[in-house]
């Protein structure tokens, strides 16, 4: 529960601007202090809890940072919370959601995009969960310690791709002793390891030798040792649960208005962290009560986190190359019940009671290719396909790469092919209204848009009938799904199937939700990559698609051996009609907001 709120900040929002009719908003920065009752039901499955320092009343402390924007005028607002999750304490929802800047503190309106959800009336309110978030993003969370436990584990580091040159290598964990670790280096994650020299720079960070040794772009580097001092990482869910249920509840003298319903955001790993709170039990709160009406997932595939485990590293996002030997994925993957051929397991991601939420989830191609997505709506062998439950809705975003958004690079990166530029938020946004009417006034939203088995749209890696586009290779399998039963030292104990969606003859998905820039394309835009050199050559590179422009016209077509038609071909009659065609259709459906579907039409 929550027992303090402490207010650092409370200022007029980005100099006072105004965001249509709900007017100015307000920004309220602050900690919340809680304590959690290890021997509380809701509070058992958190782990190491019970070996937590407690104080005098025998309850575990915790401090969590929060960010709430609330209309000025209250009243002007439409009483509802939109919790967005952090991404390693950084704020999502206005770089994508509203294609607006970067960054936890934005200064103008125009850092904002679109505003949508303040043009909406939302309360806004995000608050720390991961310890292992930068104090300075105001997102943190500060977690007991369980001092001297220590255990054998691993990590690993790849030089070049997600998180830039790796100089040193900076561990999750003081390191108990120096003696026992071991580095090796490997090109690919079945490539062999080999032993390498290396020295602590101290308790925490490790370099390697001689001294100015960088580690070959795109390389694994494995570092195996006694890890101390833990934190008990559980704690943010808890903390994440107490929060919102203490501002639903209590929160009117903050907000200046009740609360009538939440609904939680997240992207990527934020996605991942509600899969998991769903899947463990804490939406439902300590008292009973459900913590959020409505979640959107994006971008989570059939992710969940390594975070609620001794010694775990929640910032791992397990892809082909990347991470592969980490705790994520685990049954159960759906929202559907179903039995688990692999391990004998049945369940789903939901408890099947009233704490479960209206559900949407929505992923890219990449989510297929790499997080096992299409295990969300078919049978863990991936055999047939599954219906949802009727509280929940799945969309594959057809022909997006998993970090799809306004202003994407169209360069080839470390990659094979240029970049996938297409960005699926106007649909996203869409959704988010279709969440929130669904939610507030039980409007049913739109049908799931699903590649499936039964109709030929979603079959084995393999059986992909893509183009013979010259120069492209479409990667040999998706990422595979396992059952880890050890992540220190890999092993696994079984596989599920992944598929991914069929394409059409311009190599373009045939199911999904197709928005105007893959329903009337330019070329074919795929979710997968492959890595060029110096990268490890032809392995599927971590979350990036492709985009492999048409030719202009029949006679480059014809020059390049393409058997695609060129787009002088194929819109001969014209573009900008086949455009407003498909615009109209997606905004009849509530798959485009108004103001989107005018802007497709003014581009073309």
């Amino acid at each position: 529960m929550i027992t303090r709120i402490d207010i650092r900040q409370s200022a007029p929002f980005v100099g006072g601007a105004e965001f249509g009719s709900v007017g100015a908003y307000v920004r309220i920065d602050g900690t919340a202090s809680g304590t959690l009752d290890p021997l509380h039901p809701a509070n058992r499955g958190i782990a190491l809890l019970e070996r937590a320092p407690r104080n005098a009343a025998g309850l575990v402390e915790y401090r969590t940072g929060f960010v709430i924007l609330r209309p000025a005028e209250p009243a002007q607002g439409n009483g509802r919370i939109l919790y967005e999750v952090n991404n390693r304490g950084r704020i999502m929802l206005f770089a994508n959601l509203c294609a607006g800047a970067l960054g936890n503190q934005p200064k103008s309106a125009e850092d904002l995009g679109n505003a949508l959800p303040l043009r909406l009336g939302y309360t806004l309110v995000w608050s720390g969960w991961d310890p292992g978030a930068p104090i300075a993003t105001g997102l943190s969370l500060d977690t007991p310690v369980i001092a001297g436990l220590t255990q054998a584990i691993r990590e690993e580091f790849i030089s070049g791709t997600r998180l830039g040159v790796h100089k040193t290598f900076r561990l999750s964990y003081e390191a108990a002793s120096c003696d026992s670790a071991s580095v090796t280096v490997r090109r690919t994650q079945t490539a062999p390891r080999n032993p390498v020299p290396f020295a602590f720079v101290d308790a925490s960070s490790v370099r390697l030798l001689p001294e100015g040794t960088l580690p070959d772009p795109g390389s694994i580097t494995e570092i195996h040792y006694e890890a101390t001092n833990p934190c008990v990482l559980g704690v943010g869910f808890a903390a994440t649960r107490d929060v919102v249920s203490h501002i639903r509840r209590n929160g009117a003298p903050l907000l200046g208005r009740p609360v009538s319903h939440v609904l939680a955001f997240g992207i990527s790993q934020a996605g991942r962290f509600l899969r998991d709170h769903l899947a463990q039990g804490f939406n439902r709160d300590e008292d009973g009560a459900r913590v959020f009406d409505g979640v959107f997932t994006h971008v989570a595939g059939t992710g969940r986190l390594f975070h609620n485990t001794p010694f775990a590293q929640p910032f791992r996002t397990r892809t082909w190359h990347e991470d592969h030997d980490f705790p994520e994925v685990a049954f159960p993957f759906s929202t559907a019940a179903q039995a688990d051929p692999v391990t004998g397991a049945t369940g789903a991601l939901l408890q099947g009671d009233d704490s479960d939420p209206k559900i949407i989830e929505t992923n890219t191609s990449t989510e297929y290719w790499q997080k096992g997505a299409s295990l969300l709506h078919t049978d863990p062998l991936g055999t047939v396909d599954v219906a949802l439950p009727d509280n929940v809705r799945g969309y594959l975003l057809a022909g997006t790469q998993h970090g799809g958004k306004a202003g994407m690079p169209r360069d080839r990166g470390p990659c094979v092919n240029p970049r996938n530029w297409h960005d699926p938020m106007p649909a996203v946004r869409a959704l988010l209204v279709a969440l929130d009417e669904w939610v507030v006034f039980d409007r049913t939203p739109p049908v799931s848009r699903l590649p499936r088995i039964d109709d030929g749209t979603l079959v084995p890696a393999e059986a992909l009938a893509f183009p013979p586009i010259p120069g492209v290779t479409p990667p040999p399998a998706a990422n595979d799904v396992v059952v880890l039963t050890d992540w220190t030292v890999p092993q696994s104990g079984g596989a599920y199937r992944a598929l991914v969606p069929q394409v059409d003859a311009d190599g373009n998905e045939e199911a999904g939700l197709c928005l105007p820039d893959i329903a009337v394309p330019r070329g074919t835009f795929a979710g997968w990559n492959r890595y060029a050199p110096p990268y490890p050559e032809g392995e599927l590179a971590d979350r990036d698609g492709s985009f492999l422009a048409f030719p202009e016209t029949a006679e480059a077509r014809a020059a390049a051996g393409d058997p695609r038609p060129s787009l002088a071909e194929r819109y001969a009659d014209g573009y900008a009609a086949q455009v407003a065609a498909v615009v109209d259709a997606l905004l009849h459906d509530r798959l485009l907001l108004a103001e989107d579907a005018d802007s497709y039409k003014a581009v073309t």
